[in-house]
């Protein structure tokens, strides 16, 4: 079966579950960036109770969780399944949700939400970065520019946090040589200081998988690598770091030790 034949298949079965309303092929192969092992990513837009027993009826192996199965908030549930052989994952997406956060964001208002494999957390909005950049199959979705007070107030807000990261992490680790805490610190720092340049720019995310170097930060690995337990080493490796991250948000931010 060709892929398009594939992704036929499935967007007519998950289409005729009950409430759902769209269906949207998402991760990389809705950007062009696949490769023939990659993972089909698809999300079913459902209004009203949206029960994930029908899911399972349609006797597809692998695990299908309960709404609110991976943890609630932005990411409600879903499925990780093998249909003909191709690896699925089946995302919930509740269209009040989505309508509620679109809405709030145009007021630049969002909040941050802690999730598996994500070093910063994950934003609200990242229900909106699915929208715009996701290929609708079945029904009809909005399609959201980046609102203007959100990229402000997001950028903001990232940057607040990475600025925090950064000053614990300088008082906290170097004096004790605590190298693997310091590095978490740096990379937590990051990810959120590459959250607040790319919300600054008004270019979406929906994963972490390139967010550093679409920031520019890709030059913290350098930095990552010399870390010995020496302390004035230590102080160093954050004094990088923050010259890499304040270049990153404006190169015209002097680099000079």
């Amino acid at each position: 079966m060709t892929d398009e034949r594939f992704l036929a298949h499935l967007t007519e079965r998950l289409a005729a579950l009950p409430t759902v309303r769209a269906v949207a092929l998402g991760g990389s192969r809705a950007q062009g960036t696949h490769t023939p092992a990659s993972d089909w990513d698809v999300a079913v837009y459902y209004r009203g109770p949206f029960d994930p027993v029908d899911l399972r009826a349609l006797g597809w192996p692998g695990e299908v969780s309960e709404i609110g199965g991976w943890g609630g908030g932005v990411f409600n549930g879903g499925a990780w399944l093998t249909v003909d052989g191709r690896r699925v994952d089946v995302h919930y997406r509740d269209l009040d949700d989505v309508e509620r956060v679109l809405a709030e964001s145009q007021d630049g208002r969002f909040h941050i939400e802690p999730l598996l494999f994500h070093l910063a957390g994950i934003p609200s909005y990242l229900l909106l970065a699915e929208l715009a950049v996701n290929r609708v199959l079945h029904g009809s979705l909005p399609r959201p520019d980046y609102p203007e007070m959100l990229r402000h107030a997001a950028a903001k807000e990232w940057h607040g946090r990475a600025a925090l990261t950064l000053g614990y992490a300088k008082a906290a680790y170097p004096k004790g040589g605590q190298v693997t805490e310091l590095a978490g610190a740096l990379a937590v720092a990051a990810a959120q200081t590459a959250h607040g340049i790319l919300a600054a720019r008004g270019e979406w995310v929906t994963n972490d998988k390139r967010l550093l170097h679409r920031a520019g930060l890709r030059g913290l690995d350098e930095v990552l690598c010399s870390l010995t337990p020496d302390p004035a080493a230590l102080a160093q490796a954050v004094a990088a770091a923050e010259r890499l991250f304040a270049q990153a948000a404006d190169p015209q931010v002097a680099t000079t030790p």
